[in-house]
């Protein structure tokens, strides 16, 4: 077989940025540490040894070096992209109850059209999802990769500091949703896009429009899943809370690493049921909880949650309890 047909092995791709974080400390010296939200979903699936690349934007500076280094330290290949005049950054300010709000100064250049060959699962969000140019390049790829057969993968990760005009967010954001099959968002964005809307209306919503999995996060109250045909809901997994940042990255990503497990992941997201929807959010919520203890995002690895990197999907309580 000629190189260039040869099966390539199945994977999770992650398209969208890579930052600095600037932990800003009043009483200390700043600290820089890895971001943004695709990032750290790669990451995250890294550490739980998952197959995973990353598709995203950096410099050719000290920050994009560090950036390199740390996605390779866990396990995330960095596919050749578009080159920054400088990596994006963005400065954290970490409230007394661990929440954080952000600065940031961050680029997303457009895309050329990428090779899905392999890509088991295809995830993308955040600032990558609605910021322009790049913006129309991701929507792009969800199509791609939902017509290649892939399970793909949505993180809105609103920032309404950077997405600007709410009708023209949520317009964007309803346009791709016939692409995607798992849609993650938090309770924040859930009101930012659907302002007067209650967080069951919102879920329907999403069920009607495309996405096969939900999933509504809600910080320390937990998170609840959902599909056409069941619901759970999942409480937060007991922490001590250093800070937030990440978590919900983290919690996205053990999702994903659940999903992934299973040899044909589209297929199992529309014969998920409560034991099952359980197990996955169970996962989630232990990585969240783990994320959360430390400063930054600094997602476990496997070895710390008693988890081997090729075990099974946790589809039961029983698996994870």
């Amino acid at each position: 077989m000629p190189k260039s047909e040869r099966p390539q092995p199945r994977h999770v791709l992650v398209v969208g940025e890579s930052l600095v974080d600037v932990l800003a400390d009043p009483a200390d010296a700043d600290l820089e540490a890895p971001g943004g939200s695709p990032l750290n979903v790669a990451v995250t699936l890294g550490r739980m040894g998952t197959p995973v690349s990353i598709l995203t934007a950096l410099g050719n500076d000290d920050r994009g070096e560090a950036l390199r280094g740390h996605l390779a330290e866990s396990g995330v290949e960095v596919r050749r992209g578009p080159v920054l005049p400088r990596t994006s950054s963005a400065v954290a300010r970490v409230a007394p109850n661990g929440s954080a709000t952000y600065e940031f100064d961050i680029a997303w250049p457009a895309l050329e059209p990428l090779e899905l060959r392999g890509a088991g699962i295809v995830h993308t969000g955040s600032i990558a999802f609605f910021c322009a140019p790049g913006a129309a390049s991701v929507m792009r790829l969800l199509r791609d990769a939902h017509e290649s057969g892939a399970l793909t993968t949505l993180d809105p990760n609103v920032r309404p500091a950077l997405v600007g005009d709410p009708g023209a967010a949520l317009r964007h954001f309803e346009a791709s949703l016939p692409w995607v099959d798992v849609l993650k968002l938090s309770v924040e964005d859930a009101a930012w896009l659907y302002p007067g809307l209650g967080e069951r209306d919102v879920v329907a919503r999403l069920l009607e429009t495309g996405p096969s999995l939900v999933a509504l996060t809600d910080g320390s109250s937990g998170a609840s899943l959902h599909t056409r045909s069941a619901e759970v809901d999942v409480p937060a997994a007991p922490t001590t809370v250093v800070d937030t940042i990440g978590a919900g990255d983290a919690w996205m990503g053990a999702l994903i690493h659940g999903l992934f497990n299973d040899p044909a992941p589209k297929q199992l997201v529309e014969r998920l049921d409560r034991p099952s929807l359980l197990g996955l959010g169970v996962l989630a919520s232990r990585v969240a909880a783990a994320t959360v203890a430390t400063r930054g995002a600094d997602p476990p690895w496997a070895a710390a949650l008693d988890l081997a990197p090729s075990d099974p999907a946790p589809l039961t309580p029983t698996v994870i309890a």
